[in-house]
């Protein structure tokens, strides 16, 4: 087949760096008949392409496949008088959630089963899953078209059988019960899919009964409500990218006004745990990593320190427990759990010796002695562990299998390199036993880099089909995270932004002089603002690469952020910068991939995107790969593939997901050949 060209038609922005012509605005418009046909013939095009390549894919998908075991069961969790647990199913696309009055009948009762609910959907997806504290009543909320618009359900646990009252329009804010069970609170978005209201349904009536509890009119703060570990309290945040205000209502009285703890105040950040006679705050204030206070439950606006703030040691949550707290930190770009006790003493978790992630499973027992906790690596699938708090005493509850590997066949290992600042960033790599360092290696790269995210080592099994083919594959970490401290988001966000792709360029650089991957042999992944980084790093220095994967990439970053009428805009600001005025019309120009695709060679180019993605809306990737085709002066692949009945997170089902990346893998692998 000949690759699609999209129609140009002539259109200017008026921006206050100059008038920028943009003939590919018209994919904005998706009433358009033309957009959605141009969306199908790059569908098209792409399918012609990965046809010609069907069995490398398919060999692919059959090496995932081979790798999971299907029929599983997760560690059943206790909460009161009942275990829970998630189960699948050979043959089956998605999980089934059941429980049982003891760990070993965890599966008996069938609670949902989203394979049923999933049925007649091309796309399904849950969000809330709450039990109430009577465990009679499950709400759970599900979309079915990727538009992250989310209808919560009720079901009778003893009937199984959802009631008729739904309540539709909710969003990702959360849920929470009221202690009696009679009332659930929830949240919705305004057109711009911002979450900023929350609402009190009591059970047994309609949805146009229930009454607002509490509405912010503030475009830049977004609203999140969850009940409090104790069940004592229904906690409402309300955030944007630089502060936060938090309320509260007694969860035995539902009625009841919210209070807030402390009023918003420019870049202060705080969030609030109960912990029996106290509050328990996590805050900037004063502590650029944030330090743990403590405030009394009638004065929640008096806080005193209990844990102190250590530079480049950054608290990013706490959890209380009856008589304990677990803090979840990030220190020397690697996370950390710590235990604190009431009496000051404290006893940090271990995790492994190889770059690793170690995260807070499920603790959903206020009054537990043990804490739950996952460990997983480049090399190593995540392991439940269940740890006595005291005596560190610790069991592996549920080892993920991974059939026929034999995973010491891989190694893993961190580097630094060096950024063009003289910064040192870091960077992990896996690779298979016996990969030297001798530069003939095809190397994939990948990378985030925003929004102080973290990226912690994760295992893949599709990952292993690129090493077993003698690929080399790294995570970099690059400023705009959060690995190195809240100082190393700073300086990758606003007008610093440049860092995070200069950066990562520098790792790939590194990386190739230490002999971890073949100059000519280099790709770059990443999605979202992950997908902004292999935009910006392609365009900045397009001869570097061979390959980009830039899945549901935000690149049209100036056009974007000057619309306060797209989806989620104006809350980025703090993120990106206003780019109607300067100095940040200039600076966000200045590294914006759409604005920077030029007449020049480009590496091979796969881009993905979803047609009801309210994140990255899909006209972005419809426009750069427009752009690309049209500018470009080589004939490398170029490849865009659109799920036009999904979002952001692209196809669900497992099936679908493993398939989707068999066809990254596909493309990674033919051009780095």
């Amino acid at each position: 087949m000949h690759a699609p060209i999209a129609k140009q038609v002539p259109h200017v922005w008026q921006r206050p760096t100059g008038e920028v012509s943009d003939p590919w605005a018209w994919l904005r418009d998706r009433d358009d008949p033309d957009t959605v046909a141009y969306l199908k013939a790059e569908n098209e095009y792409a399918d012609s392409w990965f046809a010609q390549h069907a069995e490398l894919t398919e060999t692919i998908f059959g090496e995932i496949k081979s790798r999971v075991q299907e029929t599983d069961l997760s560690a059943p969790v206790r909460k009161d008088d009942w275990w829970y647990v998630t189960r699948t199913v050979e043959g089956s696309s998605y999980p089934i959630h059941c429980r049982g009055r003891s760990a070993a009948t965890a599966t008996e009762q069938v609670l949902l089963d989203e394979n049923v609910e999933a049925a007649g959907h091309d796309y399904f997806s849950i969000n809330a899953f709450d039990v109430d504290p009577q465990h009679t009543v499950l709400a759970w909320s599900s979309d079915t078209d990727g538009s992250e618009q989310y209808t919560v359900h009720l079901r009778d646990l003893d009937t199984g059988l959802d009631r008729a009252e739904t309540l539709s329009g909710t969003t990702w804010g959360g849920t929470a019960w009221s202690a009696d069970g009679t009332t659930l609170f929830y949240v919705t978005a305004d057109e711009q899919m911002r979450p900023y209201q929350v609402w009190r349904h009591r059970l047994g009536t309609t949805q146009a009964d229930d009454v607002m509890v509490l509405e912010e009119l503030d475009e830049r703060f977004y609203v999140y409500i969850d009940l409090s570990r104790s069940g004592e309290w229904i906690v409402i945040e309300v955030g944007s990218k630089l502060s936060s205000e938090v309320h509260f209502i007694p969860a035995h009285a539902p009625d009841t006004a919210p209070v807030v703890v402390r009023p918003r105040a420019d870049d202060l950040e705080y969030g609030l745990e109960h912990w029996g006679d106290q509050w328990i705050v996590l805050t900037n204030l004063d502590a650029t990593d944030f330090r743990v206070m403590t405030a009394p439950i009638d004065r929640p606006s008096e806080w005193t320190e209990l844990v102190a703030h250590v530079p480049g040691r950054r608290i990013t949550s706490v959890e209380a427990f009856a008589d304990h707290l677990v803090l979840h930190e990030w220190a020397d770009a690697q996370p950390r759990i710590r235990i604190l006790f009431r009496d000051g003493s404290e006893r940090t978790v271990r995790g492994t010796d190889e770059p690793h992630d170690l995260e807070l499973e499920s603790n959903p027992e206020w009054r537990a002695t043990t804490v739950r906790y996952v460990v997983q690596s480049l090399t190593q699938p995540i392991t439940v562990f269940e740890e006595d708090v005291r005596t560190g005493d610790r069991a592996a509850l549920k080892h993920t299998p991974v059939p026929g590997v034999d995973l010491s066949l891989y190694e893993s290992r961190r580097l630094w390199a060096t950024a063009d600042d003289g910064t040192r960033v870091p960077v992990d790599i896996v690779y298979r036993t016996g990969t030297e360092p001798n530069g003939t290696a095809p190397l994939a790269v990948y990378g985030y880099g925003s929004y102080e995210s973290s990226m912690p080592p994760w295992f893949s099994v599709a990952r292993l089909s690129l090493l077993d083919r003698g690929a080399v594959w790294a995570l970099v970490h690059p400023r705009g995270g959060g690995e190195l401290g809240r100082e190393w988001y700073l300086k990758g966000k606003l007008e610093h932004k440049r860092n995070t792709f200069t950066d990562t360029n520098s790792c790939v650089d590194h990386l190739v002089a230490e002999g971890w991957g073949h100059p000519s042999k280099l790709a770059i992944r990443g999605g979202s603002a992950g997908g902004l980084l292999v935009g910006a790093c392609v365009t900045m220095r397009p001869a570097l690469y061979r390959a980009a994967v830039a899945e549901v990439p935000f690149v049209d970053v100036v056009t974007t952020m000057a619309d306060p009428s797209l989806p989620l805009t104006v809350t980025e600001w703090e993120e990106w910068g206003d780019p109607r005025e300067e100095p940040m019309a200039g600076y966000m120009l200045s590294y914006s991939p759409y604005d920077h695709t030029i007449a020049t060679d480009y590496p091979a180019v796969y881009i993905t995107a979803g047609l009801n993605d309210p994140r990255v809306s899909y006209h972005e990737p419809a426009k750069w790969i427009a752009k690309l085709r049209a500018l470009r002066t080589n004939d490398a692949t170029l490849l865009m593939r659109c799920e036009m009945g999904a979002g952001h997170a692209g196809p669900s089902g497992r099936y679908e997901a493993w398939r989707d990346e068999a066809r990254v893998l596909t493309f990674l692998l033919t051009e780095l050949a």
